[in-house]
């Protein structure tokens, strides 16, 4: 009778383990990927400040070479 009630409350444990693993992966976030429902649009306003500085520099160092006396 002992090995019977010993198997018994061993199956109850391994069943109750197993019923908690289920529980616990049940209850497990998900994450899900999905496009957008509009397109994704990349705005490129790129300022040419340094560009034009560097084209007027090149420019104001000829001119100061043409006319050394302006300063």
């Amino acid at each position: 009778m002992r090995n019977i009630d010993r198997m018994t409350h061993t199956t109850i444990v391994i069943a109750l383990l197993i019923l908690c693993c289920l529980v616990i992966t049940a209850c497990a976030p998900t994450v899900k990927v999905e496009t957008p429902q509009e397109p994704i649009t990349i705005n490129l306003n790129i300022k040419l400040d340094a560009d034009i500085r560097v084209k007027l520099e090149e420019e104001a160092k000829k001119d100061i070479a043409a006319n050394p006396g302006i300063f």
